[in-house]
């Protein structure tokens, strides 16, 4: 049973978008898609153990999923034409570990259907941002509070507000036509970049790392790029997850142990990888808007990707870029940011400012990343008893098993 439940955690970690998707294309409805991959996952909890693990459990999951919302338009007497034909086509199908493989037949855009529909205008941000990153993202709802730093029954309150929202409004599973791309292509870049960071530097668990979401981030965005060609936050984005997933190689070690930037082998980064986002940050300039928020971003990841070390670094140049992107997107992490490059540019003590006027703010309440940052400033000043607080304070506040070995070693090491 264990090794059932293990691959049905990472089968829907790495298909559960395209089943949904797959599902909502088929019944229209995002919400009912949700509840009938959920069923189809629970019946293969109960049936797996005895039958086996099929050999593509995605298919094995989609045509049970499918079979149930047949079952359920029976039940209703609503045996349409869509009906009709979809019975036809599954009548010699049968959930077993010998399915044919092509019962699982997801589109190429179904996940980008997906994405557009979760951030549809009717929907809040908060909703739009909840949906897609349980949905798309395959996040459970603690993983997603974890990142907003809000109850878990705070989310769990928005994705259903959400799916009842889109129900009742009818919006249709369909990427929109052009001329409505506008309003969603904000919430919709919004997202996608979400979904890169938790595969970036996991929420909580015990990977530092989860390179199959950020992947598949990355190819939403290269899609999305592709279909808004002129857009240049598109481009740029797509950049920016290129120039940060470059290092992926180097960000972990052997038994998958994080390993900070100054003690990287830079030499593992991929450069093919930093040549395809300085191509797409360069056609993002090509537009000629000026840079916006994640075109700042990848400039930034730019100069320490191009950077031979840490101390080699452009440091003036990103407090620089740090500041032009709190004045157009401020935001506390920005300004946490900027203090990081404030103390390489000009020394911790001015860093330590800026970070002691954040916390009497109180945005970062809550949140490790602000003892964290705190704590490296007093270690450099020699404040060493502050400094070790600091980092048991960030140790206690992370989900992150291996965020707080990190942490803790640090304290150790003072």
């Amino acid at each position: 049973m264990p090794d059932v439940k293990r691959t049905l955690d990472a089968l829907w970690r790495i298909e559960g978008a395209k089943i949904v998707g797959t599902l909502a294309r088929m019944t229209g409805d995002l919400g009912l898609a949700e509840d009938l991959a959920h069923d189809a996952v629970a019946d293969a909890l109960v049936s797996w153990p005895e039958s086996g693990i099929p050999r593509n459990g995605a298919a094995w999951l989609t045509a049970v999923a499918k079979r149930k919302a047949i079952d359920g338009w029976r039940r209703r007497d609503r045996l349409d034409e869509r009906y009709r034909a979809m019975a036809h086509d599954l009548n010699d199908v049968a959930p077993d570990q010998g399915m044919a493989t092509d019962a699982w037949e997801p589109i190429d855009d179904d996940v980008l259907r997906l994405v557009f529909t979760a951030c549809h205008p009717v929907l809040s941000r908060e909703g739009q941002i909840a949906l897609t990153l349980r949905i798309v993202g395959g996040l459970t709802t603690e993983e997603i509070a974890r990142m907003f730093l809000v109850p878990v029954a705070t989310i769990q309150q928005r994705i259903v507000r959400a799916k009842k929202t889109l129900t009742e409004a009818h919006v249709p599973f369909e990427v929109p036509d052009p001329s409505e791309w506008k309003p969603r292509l904000s919430a919709v870049l919004g997202v996608v970049y979400l979904i890169f960071t938790e595969g970036y530097a996991a929420t909580s668990g015990d990977r530092w790392l989860r390179i199959d979401l950020a992947h598949e981030a990355l190819r939403l965005g290269r899609v999305l790029a592709g279909l808004v060609p002129r857009e240049p936050e598109a481009h740029a984005l797509v950049a920016l997850m290129e120039f940060q997933a470059s290092r992926f190689a180097a960000r972990v070690d052997a038994d998958g142990s994080p390993i900070l930037l100054a003690d990287q082998d830079r030499s593992r980064w991929d450069r093919t990888q930093i040549g395809r986002g300085r191509a797409a940050l360069a056609r993002a300039d090509e537009q000629g808007s000026g840079r916006g928020n994640y075109a700042l971003q990848a400039a930034i990841a730019e100069c320490h990707a191009l950077a031979p070390s840490v101390a080699e670094t452009p440091w003036e140049r990103i407090v620089l870029l740090y500041e032009a992107l709190g004045r157009i997107a401020p935001n506390p992490i920005v300004e946490l940011n900027r203090a990081a490059a404030v103390s390489m540019a000009t020394g911790p003590a001015s860093a330590l400012r800026i970070v002691d006027s954040l916390a009497d703010s109180g945005a970062l309440r809550g949140s490790y990343l602000l003892p964290s940052v705190r704590g490296e400033l007093l270690a450099q000043l020699g404040r060493v008893a502050e400094a070790k607080s600091e980092f048991a304070t960030a140790a206690a506040l992370t989900p992150n098993e291996r965020q707080r070995d990190v942490l803790l070693a640090k304290a150790a090491a003072l």
